[in-house]
C-alpha cells in the first residue's frame, strides 16, 4: 500500500521551501503559504499537519486551483482507494472521526475524500465488505 508522504514530497520537490511549525496562526487558520515558506499552525496533531501540508504543497504547485479541487486533492492524495477498502473491511460502519483516525488524516479532508467518491470506487468498497459498510458523515 502507497503511502503519500508530504514531508518526504516538500523535501524531494521543494527542497527551498521552509516548513514553519513553530508560530500560532490567527484565526483559525491552519496553515499559509508564503514566498518560500509554509506556516503550519503550531497546535496541530500529526495528522492535522500531514493533511494541512499537503493542502499548502497543492496551493504551491496548484496556484490557479480553486479551493475545492485543492481540497479533493488533498483527499485524493491522502487516501487511496486501496486504503479506503481496508478502512472499512475493518471498521464497516464507522463515524467520519473513526474513518479519519484509522486514515491518519483530520475529519475534513476523510469526509471530502468520501464526498467524492466516484462510482467504481464505491463498487469496490462495497464489493469488499460484501456490500456492509456505510459511513456517518
Amino acid at each position: 500500500m502507497t503511502i503519500w508522504h508530504p514531508w518526504r514530497w516538500a523535501r524531494d520537490h521543494h527542497p527551498d521551501v521552509v516548513i514553519d511549525c513553530t508560530r500560532r496562526l490567527p484565526g483559525g487558520v491552519l496553515g499559509l503559504v508564503g514566498e518560500r515558506t509554509v506556516w503550519l499552525h503550531r497546535g496541530l496533531t500529526q495528522r492535522d499537519r500531514r493533511s494541512t501540508l499537503t493542502h499548502e504543497l497543492l496551493h504551491i504547485e496548484f496556484p490557479e486551483a480553486s479551493e475545492a479541487w485543492v481540497e479533493r486533492e488533498t483527499a485524493r492524495r491522502l487516501i487511496t482507494l486501496e486504503q479506503l477498502v481496508d478502512a472499512f473491511a475493518w471498521l464497516r460502519h464507522p463515524t467520519i472521526e473513526a474513518l479519519a483516525d484509522h486514515l491518519w488524516v483530520d475529519q475534513q479532508t476523510a469526509a471530502n475524500r468520501m464526498q467524492h467518491l466516484d462510482p467504481i470506487e464505491v463498487a469496490e468498497i462495497e464489493a469488499a465488505c460484501d456490500g456492509d459498510w456505510s459511513w456517518a458523515a
